[in-house]
C-alpha cells in the first residue's frame, strides 16, 4: 500500500510533464513508513500495531496532496486513493501485526491486479507515467504519440508490455510479502518489506524501461522527425505552387 502511492503521485507528476519526477516518488516514499514505523515505536514507546498503523498515515496524505496538486483525477491515482484508505480503515480494527502487514500487501495486491487488468483496454494505467517520460512533455512528441497509438500496433503492445511488467513486479512483490509477514519477525519485516518494494522498483523500471520506454521513445523521436519532413515538403510545394501566381501578377504589373 505504501509504495502503490507513490506510482499513483508519480502519474501526477508525469501529467505536469515533468519525466524525471514520474519515478523518483516510487523510491522516496519507500523509506518513509519504515522510517515512521521504528520512530514511533522506538521513539515514542508506540506499540507494534499502534507504529504499523500511523506509519500509513503519511502515504495516505501525499496520495491525497497528490490528487489535488494535480487538479485532476485519473484512474490510477484514484485507485491509489482507495487502497490507501481501506488499508488505513482495516488497521484501525486489526490486532494482530502480523495481519496488518499482510493485510497491506493483500489490499496493495489489487494495484497490481487492475494494473494487469488494464493491459486490455486502449489506455493501460501505467501509461499516465510512461507518456511523459517518453514524450518529454512536448507538443510534438505527444502529437507523435498520439499518431503512433493510432496507426502502430507494435507502439500499442509495447505500451501494453509496459504496464503487463509493473503489474507483474507489484504484485509478486505483495505475495512475497505476504509470505514474509507469517514467516519472519516483525521488525525485520519492517525494513525488509522495503528492501523488497525498492528491488521490485528498480526491477520494474529497468526491465519495463529497456524492453518498452526507450523502444517507443526512438519511435517517437523518429515520428517527430518525419513529421517535421512532411511539413517541410508541404511548405515548399506551397511556396512551389505560390510562385507561378507570383509571376503572373508581377507580369500583369509590367504589361500595366
Amino acid at each position: 500500500m505504501r509504495r502503490k502511492q507513490s506510482v499513483a503521485e508519480s502519474a501526477a507528476e508525469g501529467e505536469r510533464g515533468n519525466p524525471l519526477a514520474s519515478f523518483v516518488p516510487l523510491i522516496v516514499d519507500a523509506g518513509i513508513p519504515m522510517a515512521s514505523y521504528y520512530l514511533l515505536s522506538d521513539g515514542f514507546g508506540f506499540s507494534t500495531v499502534a507504529a504499523l498503523g500511523w506509519s500509513s498515515v503519511v502515504p495516505a496524505l501525499r496520495t491525497v496532496w497528490g490528487l489535488v496538486g494535480s487538479r485532476s483525477v485519473n484512474g490510477l491515482a484514484l485507485l491509489m486513493l482507495i487502497v490507501n484508505v481501506v488499508g488505513l480503515a482495516l488497521s484501525a480494527v486489526a490486532g494482530d501485526p502480523r495481519l496488518m502487514m499482510a493485510k497491506d500487501s493483500g489490499v496493495s495486491s489489487v494495484v497490481g491486479i487492475v494494473i494487469l487488468l488494464s493491459v486490455r483496454s486502449k489506455r493501460p494505467l501505467m501509461t499516465a507515467g510512461l507518456k511523459p517520460w517518453v514524450t518529454k512533455g512536448s507538443a510534438a512528441g505527444n502529437a507523435a504519440w498520439d499518431r503512433l497509438t493510432a496507426g502502430s500496433e507494435r507502439f500499442r503492445r509495447a505500451e501494453r508490455r509496459f504496464s503487463a511488467i509493473w503489474g507483474t513486479a507489484l504484485l509478486t512483490e505483495c505475495v512475497i510479502k505476504v509470505i514474509g509477514a507469517y514467516t519472519v519477525p516483525v521488525d525485520t519485516m519492517v525494513w525488509l518489506g522495503t528492501v523488497l518494494t525498492v528491488v521490485a522498483i528498480l526491477a520494474a523500471m529497468v526491465i519495463a524501461g529497456g524492453s518498452c520506454a526507450e523502444p517507443m521513445e526512438k519511435m517517437v523521436g523518429a515520428e517527430v522527425a518525419a513529421e517535421a519532413e512532411r511539413a517541410a515538403d508541404r511548405g515548399g510545394a506551397d511556396a512551389g505552387r505560390g510562385a507561378p501566381v507570383a509571376a503572373a501578377g508581377a507580369a500583369a504589373g509590367v504589361a500595366g
